[in-house]
């Protein structure tokens, strides 16, 4: 909890800290860069550091941090924290480098408010820096624990063994172990850092959801290539998705990740639209692995059906499950030649469906679909606390619902 000393400082500076929190991250990292150019290499996404993506992403998840120190002081955002921490721990972050980041982040707290940041300010700060930190670093050290790994050897390399094309963007890896390590079971709706290394000698990290339950050999994922529309295209999935053959080796971490399959036996709904169908796959493998009976419910959106990605493998999976139904939304058009419950034309509309009483939700997909999926859910009167949404890349959604209990909230 924040001192007594300090709770009156955040409080007074707040505003004009989160008002100029967008600029303090951009020379933050400007400055970390400049005197650290290796944490370039493995370490950050250059891709989201170009769009300023990251940049908000940290800002917002500071004020969100600081704020909720002040107003809840009771309970810490623990959505918020286990979100960092297992993406943290994908990368292999380690304790010290907390001290790297805290010396640049004050550098440019200082240097964008000047004479503003007092020695009291910048000792209130600094207390809510390392409490943010502290808390990361433990959930760090239990992540890392129950992988049985420590940050210098989060990185394995994997042998790939199959390659599926899914649609004209998409293929799935199908990879195996080629040691002798032991290998633990990933949880359904967890993703794994596949680090590659690009044409000018740098190494990129990049997140990507498990697609299948394991067998304790080999691990399953799908990478879709980015076109960049006007901007860069995405250089670690082009490089995936041309590149990478049958008996090449891929660096991966062990899997995170907290949006993870609810294990209290109420019925399920997942909502995905895109690529957001991943997570949906591995979680939905998990349940046919398990035998399960639960009521589970599919709802997709694409373009048209050549678009859905693991199309075959979610049907499949669907039919497997005895009380499993899948509905589908294509812009292009109703027209289906795969066996689902309902093919409807246009964006996703939950009023065309009937879900089931006390069910769990989980969302992925572009964030402005998730923001009106869960609008919708809420004006259902499904409770937020029952809505669970992944993001993949920063989570600019995150400060939106900063002031609700949203449990496992995540980000890659």
């Amino acid at each position: 909890m924040l001192s007594d000393r300090s709770r009156p400082i955040i409080k007074a500076t707040l505003a004009p800290v989160a008002g100029n929190i967008d600029q303090i991250a951009r020379r933050f990292y400007e400055h970390m860069f400049g005197a650290h150019p290796d944490l370039l290499d493995g370490t950050f996404n250059r891709g989201n550091q170009a769009e300023g993506t990251q940049q908000a992403a940290l800002a917002g998840s500071v004020a969100t941090f600081a704020a909720a120190l002040v107003n809840t002081p009771e309970q810490e955002p623990e959505h918020l924290l286990s979100r960092i921490a297992h993406k943290h721990a994908s990368l292999g972050i380690r304790p010290d480098q907390y001290q790297v980041v805290h010396d640049n982040l004050f550098w440019a707290i200082a240097d964008v408010l000047g004479d503003a940041v007092t020695h009291e300010v910048a000792a209130a700060w600094d207390e809510v820096y390392w409490l943010m930190a502290y808390a990361l670093i433990n959930q760090e050290r239990g992540l890392y624990s129950a992988r049985g790994v420590r940050p210098e050897i989060v990185w394995r390399d994997w042998e790939v063994v199959e390659r599926i094309p899914e649609t004209d963007d998409v293929v799935t890896f199908r990879v195996k172990r080629i040691d002798d390590r032991l290998v633990k079971t990933s949880l359904p709706g967890q993703y794994v850092t596949v680090r590659m290394l690009m044409p000018d000698g740098v190494h990129q990290p990049r997140q990507y959801s498990l697609t299948r339950a394991d067998d304790g050999k080999h691990r399953q994922f799908a990478v879709k290539r980015v076109h960049g529309g006007g901007k860069p295209d995405g250089e670690v999935s082009n490089l995936l998705y041309h590149s990478v053959a049958v008996g090449d080796r891929i660096t991966m971490s062990p899997p995170f990740g907290d949006v993870v399959l609810d294990d209290s036996g109420r019925p399920v709904v997942f909502v995905s639209a895109g690529i957001g169908i991943t997570p949906m796959a591995g979680m939905l493998s998990h349940l046919v692995a398990a035998g399960s009976g639960l009521n589970v419910t599919v709802l997709h959106a694409d373009v048209d059906e050549a678009s859905w990605p693991l199309r075959q493998q979610i049907l499949a999976d669907i039919r497997a499950l005895p009380n499993g139904s899948i509905h589908v939304w294509f812009e292009r058009g109703p027209n289906c030649s795969l066996p689902v419950d309902g093919v409807r034309q246009g964006l996703m509309d939950l009023a065309a469906v009937s879900l089931a009483e006390n069910a769990t939700y989980y969302l992925c997909g572009p964030v402005p679909f998730m923001q009106a999926v869960r609008s919708s859910l809420i004006d259902r009167d499904v409770a937020a606390h029952d809505i669970k949404y992944e993001v993949f890349g920063p989570d600019l959604w995150q400060g939106d619902l900063a002031t609700e209990p949203i449990p496992g909230a995540a980000t890659r």
